[in-house]
Order: structure tokens, then sequence, then C-alpha cells
């Protein structure tokens, strides 16, 4: 599988999956989502189906063509088989299935990145907020061009999150929290 871009949207930043490290609140814990099936002995098959149903066919606020082909059946496998299960250590085979886990800003081993931009693109804002100077088009969350934040709101919202976005804080460091509020801040509506 091919893993995501940066600033593309990844299913961590949406969804909680103990195995891939994500705490998304946006859309269904996919540990809880799939436990009651699991209990029941539905097959592995019938879950990924049911996933990958959801991937193709997508309900707001998940946006559409986020995998498709083989990308979305290695993601359809993988949360098939790994969602309940915080040590299932399967991996696809060209990357983190969750869309980049491994390499975001908030997990990464060797220290926090400070590029303002590159967190927002790597953090999931891309998926759910419009920015034209990251290219991000989402709109679940407030379009930042028009809302026009300081640098305050926006260090504000990642920590605690409001509505329905999640809070940023334990998964991005301050530094990280900072560095983002002062880009959006400083190219919002530019």
């Amino acid at each position: 599988m091919t893993p995501a871009r940066p600033g593309d949207p990844s299913c961590g930043s949406c969804h909680t999956l103990a195995d891939a490290k994500t705490t998304g609140t946006v859309g269904p814990n996919l540990d809880d989502a799939f436990a009651s099936d699991k209990e029941q002995g539905f097959s592995q098959q019938t879950i990924q189906d049911v996933i990958r149903g959801q991937i193709a066919y997508p309900e707001e606020p998940m946006p559409p063509n986020l995998y498709e082909g083989d990308d979305a059946n290695d993601v359809a496998v993988y949360v098939a088989q790994c969602s309940g299960n915080p040590t299932c250590g399967v991996t696809a085979t060209g990357g983190a299935p969750s869309g980049g886990t491994a390499t975001s800003p908030h997990t990464a081993t060797g220290g926090p990145a400070v590029n303002g931009k590159q967190i927002f693109t790597t953090a999931g804002c891309s998926s759910c907020h419009t920015l034209k100077d990251a290219g991000a088009t989402g709109t679940v969350g407030p379009n930042l061009d028009e809302l026009k934040p300081s640098k305050a709101r926006v260090a504000r919202q990642v920590t605690t999150g409001g509505a329905i976005m999640p809070s940023f804080r334990g998964r991005l460091s301050e530094a990280q929290i900072q560095a983002v509020a002062g880009y959006v801040a400083s190219v919002a509506g530019k």
C-alpha cells in the first residue's frame, strides 16, 4: 500500500485504532465498531467487505476517494484483522495502514517537527479544513481562510478541541501546537 502523502487525509486523523496508535474522534472508534461482530463470530471477510464498502461509499463527514483499488483493500484487511487487537502487528506491504501514522509528527522518533505547514498537512488538519496555502480543501471544519483565526485561537482549539474536532493535546507537543498555530494565523486568508 502506498502511504498517504503529506496533506492527504489519513484514517487515523478521524478514527481510533489501538494497533495503529491513533485516537481520532471524528469518526467511529474502529476497535469498538467491530468488537460485537467479532464476538458474534462474523468472518474476517465479512468485516473486510463492510470496511471496503465504507471506503468506497463514505457518508459525511468521511471524505470520498481516500483510498482506491489495492490500497483500499489493504486498509480493509488491516482494520478487519487488527480492530480490537492493540498488538496485532500486521502491516501493509508499502507503508503504514492508517495513512502514515508511523511517520506523523506526533509519533515520529528523533524529536518533534516544528514546521507549522508540515504539521498542518501531516496531522490531518487538511482533511477537515480549507487553507489555500496548504492546498487543503476539507469541508468538515471551518474554512480557515474565511475565519482568519489568531495564533492564540488556533493554539487553544488544537489543544482543547471542540465540536467534532479532537484535542491534539498529548498527540502534538507544545512546540508543534505553537508552530501550527503560528502557521495558520500567518497564512489564513492570504
